[in-house]
C-alpha cells in the first residue's frame, strides 16, 4: 500500500514538472517591429520553431519551460514560461547595445555603455529606407559629413563618383570590409572637380543588400589601420543571416522621363555544419538609362571662344547651328550604367575554439558616357575637308550661309560635327580568409586579403587628326582614321597580410598587438597605337608606351594598443604604431583617447589626441598623361600631366613626393537622459603637413625645355579643417496606433582652408575652392519614421549648405556660390502578405535643382554685376562670367567644376520583396 502511494506522489509530481503547455507569442524589436525568422527553443531540448512573417509563433513546452529567443543581430534573450500561455518577447539589437564596436579599436569589446570615439552606426533598413540605387548615394542622405555628386563629362570620373568624409577628399577615408581594407579603385580624379588629385576604394560596387550594418568612425585612425585613415575610417559589416532568402525587384524612373531604372537582388544563405557556421551570398544586377540635363548654349560664347577668323564662319553661321541643336549637341547628366555584383560572406567553426572565416566579391560595371560635343565651328574646315565625309552632317539637305561657309570644300556635304563616346569597363574584387580564436587564454586573428581594381575604356564616333604619313605619303589618320580607339586604362591591386591578438588581462585592463603586411601594384594599361600616336583619338588620348608600365612597393607596420579602467566610469585608450615603405621609408604615429562617464553612465565626456600619416599613392607617384580638357574663354585644349620621378620633373625641379603629416584633435559629449532619448555632440580639428596636391596647369613653354602647359603633384600646402557633429535621436514616441522616431544629424565646417603662406603657384584660387569649398559647408539631415500596422512611412529632409568655386578664369573680383537647399524624401513600406513587402520612394518630392549665383568679393565686383554695358561679344560683362565657367552654357545648372547635390531632380523607385 505504501508503495503504490509513493508511486501515485512520483507520478504527481512528474506530471507536474513535465506536463506540456501549448504557448504562443509574437517576438519584436524595441519599435515593436515584428521579427520574422527569429528562432525560439526550449532550453536544454531540440524542441522549437520560427516566428513568421508577423513575427508570430507558437510551441509545446513543459509548464516551467525557459524560452531560449534569438534572431541575428539581436541579443540572444532567456525568457522564463511559468505557466503563461501568451508572450510578447523584445529582442535589443546591435546598435541598441551601445557596444565599442570594431571600428577604431583593436583592443577587446569591454563597455557596452558609451563608445571614446564618435561613431555612427547605420543598419540595412535605414540605407534601404533612403532609396537610393547605390551604397555611396544612401550614404549621402544618411551621414551628413559624407558627401559624393555625379559628376557629368568629366572622362573616367563618370565610372566612380568622388566621394570624402568632413571635406577631406576620398584618398582620407579608409574603407574596410568586415573589419579588413578594402582596395583602392585605380582611377585617379584629374579633371577639374571636387576629389580632384584623389583617388579612393569603390564603394558605388557594394550590394546594398549585402549589409548588415557600417560603422563610420568619425576620427583620425591611423595609429590602429595605417595609412588612408585621417578622416576616419568606414567598416562595412556584411550580412551573416542564413535562416531567410529574399528576392527584390526594383524600378525606377526620373521625373523628366528619363535614367530609367531596372533590377533584381538575391539574398540568401545556409547554414554550415550544427554551430552556428554559416554562408550568405548576394546576387544583384541592374541597368540605369541615360538622364541628359544639358543647357542652352550661349551663341555669343562660342563666337568668343571659337569664331570670327576661322573658315570667314559668323555670328550667325553659329547661330544657325544652335537654332537646331539649342544644346549644341552636349549630353550631361547621369550616364547609361549596367552591373553586376557578387558577394558572399561565411564562417564556420574548425574546432570548438577556432573558426575560419571567409567573403569575397566580384563586381562588373559597364558605363556608357560622352566627350562634350564637336561642333563644326571648332575646326578649320579648310585645313580638315575630310570630316564632312568623315562625319557627315545630320541635315546633309540644309542650305545658307553656314553651309556655304563651311561646306563649300566637300561639295555641299554639310558636316555638322561629332559626339565622341566614352565607355568604360570597370571590374572590382576582393576577398579575405582568417582564422580566429584563443591560443593560451590569448584571442587571435590571422588573415589574407586580396583585392584589386580594373578599368578600360573605349571611345567612339572619334577620329585621329594627326597629320602622319605613310611610306606612300597617304595620310595614316586624317581622313583615314579609324573611328574607335582602344586607349587603355589602369589597374590596381594589393595583396594584405594581418595578424591580430589581444586579451583581456583583468578586470580593468585589456591589450592588443598586431602586426599588417601589404603589397600594392599599380598598372597604367597602355593604349591601341591608333589612340595616342600625334595627337591621339580627340576627346581622349590613349595611355603612351613611354607613360604605361607595372609599378610596385610593399610595406609593414606594426601597432601595439591598450586600454584602461582607472574607474568604472573613466577609461583610457592608446595606440602606437611604426610602418615602413619600401619607397619613401618610416613613419611613427600614436593616438590616446579616453571617456568618462557620469549621472549613473547618462552622459558621457570623450576625447581624443592622435597623429597620422598618407602615404602618397602608386597613382600619384606615376600617372603621366596628356588629355583633353576645358580651358575658361579657351574651349577644349590639351594640357599634360607629369609625374614626380619623370625626367621632365626632373627639368622643372620637381621634389618627390612624401607621405602627408597630420594631427587630430576631437572632443565630444554624448547623453542618453531617458530611455528613448540620445544625442552627441563632437568638434575635430585635423592639421595636415605636407598636404598632397595636384597643381594647376601652368605653361611652361617660354622656359627653353620644350615643355608645353603641364601640372603635377607636389606636398604642396598645409591645412586645418575643424568642424562639429551633431547626432539626435528620439524614438517609440506614441502616436495613434503606432510609432513614432525622430532624428536630426549634421555637420558644419568651422575652418576648411590653408595655414602655410607658400603663395599660390602651384594652387591657385581654382584648386583651393575644389580642395576646401566645393562640399556644402553645412549638411543636416532631419528624418521621421513612423510605424504603424503593416505600413512604415520615413520621410527626410536633407540640407545642403552653401559651396564656393573661384572657377578659373573668373574674374578675380567675383566668386560663385551655389545656394543652399532643402531636398526632401518619402519612402512607404507595405508589409503585404507574410512574405511580400512593397516599398515605394519618392526623392526630391518638390523637384529641387541645384541653383547658382554670383557673389562679388568687393565693389569693383559688385560693379560687374551691376553693370548693363555691352561688351565686344555683345554681352554684358556677366553674361561672359557666365558663360566662361559653364562653357557657354552647357552646364548652365551646375557649372563646369561641380555642385553640391543631384541635378536630376524628382526620382521614383518601387521595389517588391519576396521571402521565401
Amino acid at each position: 500500500m505504501l508503495k503504490t502511494k509513493l508511486c501515485f506522489i512520483l507520478t504527481l509530481i512528474c506530471g507536474v514538472m513535465y506536463a506540456q503547455t501549448k504557448i504562443s507569442g509574437k517576438v519584436v524589436d524595441s519599435s515593436n517591429q515584428p521579427l520574422p525568422g527569429a528562432s525560439v527553443v526550449e532550453k536544454g531540448t531540440s524542441n522549437g520553431t520560427s516566428t513568421n512573417f508577423d513575427g508570430l509563433f507558437e510551441l509545446t513546452v513543459s509548464s516551467n519551460a525557459t524560452l531560449v529567443v534569438s534572431f541575428t543581430g539581436f541579443e540572444t534573450t532567456e525568457v522564463a514560461v511559468n505557466g503563461k500561455t501568451n508572450l510578447t518577447i523584445v529582442l535589443k539589437d546591435g546598435v541598441e547595445l551601445d557596444e565599442v564596436v570594431i571600428t577604431g579599436s583593436r583592443t577587446p569589446v569591454r563597455s557596452n555603455i558609451a563608445s571614446p570615439l564618435p561613431i555612427d552606426i547605420v543598419g540595412i533598413k535605414e540605407l534601404q529606407s533612403t532609396g537610393q540605387t547605390t551604397f555611396d548615394k544612401t550614404l549621402q542622405y544618411k551621414i551628413p559629413s559624407f558627401n559624393t555628386v555625379q559628376t557629368p563629362v568629366n572622362d573616367a570620373t563618370s565610372l566612380l563618383d568622388p566621394y570624402e568624409i568632413r571635406n577631406m577628399g576620398p584618398s582620407r577615408t579608409l574603407i574596410l570590409i568586415n573589419g579588413k581594407r578594402k582596395n583602392l579603385s585605380s582611377l585617379l580624379y584629374t579633371q577639374t572637380s571636387p576629389g580632384r588629385g584623389e583617388t579612393g576604394a569603390d564603394i558605388s560596387g557594394i550590394p546594398i543588400d549585402a549589409i548588415k550594418t557600417i560603422q563610420v568612425l568619425r576620427d583620425g585612425a591611423s595609429a590602429q589601420y595605417g595609412s588612408d585613415a585621417i578622416a576616419g575610417v568606414m567598416n562595412v559589416i556584411l550580412k551573416d543571416d542564413y535562416s531567410t532568402s529574399s528576392a527584390t525587384f526594383r524600378a525606377g524612373i526620373s521625373g523628366e522621363g528619363d535614367g530609367e531604372m531596372i533590377g533584381v537582388s538575391i539574398n540568401g544563405g545556409d547554414e554550415i555544419g550544427d554551430d552556428k557556421g554559416f554562408i550568405n551570398y548576394t546576387i544583384d544586377v541592374s541597368k540605369t538609362a541615360l538622364a541628359n540635363r544639358p543647357g542652352t548654349v550661349s551663341a555669343e560664347g562660342e563666337f568668343a571662344d571659337f569664331g570670327g577668323t576661322r573658315s570667314g564662319e559668323t555670328l550667325a553661321d553659329v547661330r544657325e547651328f544652335l537654332s537646331r541643336r539649342p544644346d549644341a549637341g552636349n549630353i550631361n547628366g547621369s550616364p547609361e550604367t549596367s552591373a553586376a555584383k557578387f558577394l558572399i560572406n561565411g564562417s564556420f567553426k574548425t574546432s570548438k575554439d577556432k573558426d575560419l572565416y571567409f567573403n569575397a566579391a566580384y563586381i562588373y560595371k559597364k558605363v556608357n558616357s560622352f566627350a562634350n560635343y564637336r561642333t563644326p565651328y571648332w575646326r578649320d574646315i579648310q585645313d580638315f575637308p575630310y570630316l564632312g565625309l568623315f562625319f557627315p552632317g545630320n541635315n546633309p539637305a540644309t542650305t545658307g550661309s553656314y553651309t556655304d561657309a563651311l561646306g563649300t570644300s566637300f561639295n555641299g556635304n554639310g558636316y555638322d560635327g561629332y559626339l565622341p563616346t566614352f565607355e568604360g569597363d570597370l571590374s572590382d574584387y576582393n576577398a579575405t580568409l582568417g582564422l580566429k580564436g584563443k591560443i593560451n587564454g590569448w584571442n587571435t586573428d590571422a588573415s589574407i586579403t586580396v583585392g584589386g581594381n580594373r578599368q578600360t575604356y573605349l571611345v567612339n564616333n572619334s577620329h585621329n587628326r594627326a597629320e602622319i604619313l605613310d611610306d606612300n605619303g597617304a595620310y595614316v589618320y586624317r581622313q583615314n582614321s579609324p573611328i574607335s580607339f582602344q586607349p587603355g586604362g589602369t589597374s590596381f591591386n594589393h595583396i594584405v597580410g594581418n595578424i591580430d591578438i589581444s586579451k583581456i588581462i583583468n578586470d580593468k585592463l585589456s591589450f592588443a598587438v598586431g602586426t599588417e603586411v601589404r603589397g600594392e601594384f599599380f598598372n597604367i594599361l597602355e593604349g591601341q597605337l591608333a589612340s595616342y600616336e600625334g595627337v591621339g583619338a580627340d576627346s581622349f588620348a590613349g595611355n603612351r608606351p613611354e607613360n604605361s608600365g607595372e609599378f610596385s612597393r610593399y610595406n609593414i607596420g606594426g601597432y601595439v594598443s591598450a586600454s584602461f579602467d582607472a574607474t568604472k566610469d573613466l577609461l583610457f585608450e592608446g595606440t602606437i604604431r611604426a610602418e615602413n615603405y619600401s619607397d619613401f621609408g618610416t613613419t611613427f604615429v600614436w593616438k590616446a583617447s579616453s571617456r568618462y562617464k557620469f549621472l549613473d553612465d547618462k552622459y558621457t565626456l570623450r576625447a581624443s589626441v592622435s597623429t597620422g600619416f598618407r602615404a602618397p599613392t602608386l597613382h600619384q607617384i606615376y600617372t603621366q598623361k596628356s588629355q583633353f580638357s576645358f580651358v575658361a574663354g579657351q574651349g577644349i585644349q590639351v594640357v599634360g600631366l607629369v609625374n614626380n620621378v619623370s625626367p621632365q620633373a626632373r627639368q622643372l625641379g620637381v621634389p618627390k613626393l612624401k607621405a602627408e603629416e597630420s594631427t587630430n584633435f576631437t572632443v565630444g559629449f554624448g547623453a542618453k537622459p531617458i530611455k528613448n532619448l540620445s544625442f552627441t555632440i563632437d568638434y575635430y580639428n585635423i592639421q595636415i603637413d605636407d598636404r598632397i596636391v595636384l597643381g594647376n596647369e601652368i605653361d611652361y613653354s617660354g622656359l627653353g625645355l620644350g615643355l608645353g602647359t603641364l601640372s603635377f603633384f607636389s606636398n604642396a600646402i598645409d591645412t586645418r579643417t575643424s568642424g562639429i557633429d551633431v547626432v539626435v535621436g528620439y524614438k517609440g514616441i506614441e502616436l495613434g496606433e503606432g510609432k513614432l522616431g525622430l532624428n536630426l544629424s549634421g555637420n558644419y565646417t568651422i575652418d576648411n582652408g590653408r595655414t602655410d603662406d607658400n603663395g599660390s603657384l602651384l594652387v591657385d584660387q581654382t584648386q583651393e575652392s575644389l580642395l576646401f569649398t566645393s562640399r556644402p559647408q553645412t549638411k543636416w539631415i532631419l528624418g521621421a519614421n513612423y510605424a504603424i500596422k503593416k505600413f512604415d512611412f520615413n520621410l527626410g529632409n536633407t540640407y545642403f549648405g552653401k559651396t564656393t568655386f573661384h572657377q578659373a578664369g573668373l574674374d578675380s573680383n567675383l566668386r560663385t556660390e551655389f545656394i543652399p537647399k532643402i531636398v526632401t524624401d518619402l519612402g512607404i513600406n507595405y508589409n503585404a502578405t507574410k512574405n511580400i513587402t512593397i516599398a515605394a520612394n519618392i526623392n526630391n518630392i518638390f523637384n529641387v535643382l541645384p541653383e547658382w549665383e554670383f557673389v562679388a568679393e568687393n565693389q569693383a565686383g559688385q560693379d560687374i554685376i551691376n553693370s548693363t554695358a555691352i561688351t565686344s561679344t555683345g554681352l554684358t560683362q556677366i553674361q561672359n562670367e557666365s558663360n566662361l565657367i559653364t562653357f557657354n552654357q552647357r552646364y548652365s545648372q551646375m557649372t563646369y567644376d561641380g555642385y553640391h547635390f543631384s541635378q536630376l531632380g524628382t526620382l521614383f523607385n518601387l521595389s517588391v520583396n519576396y521571402k521565401f
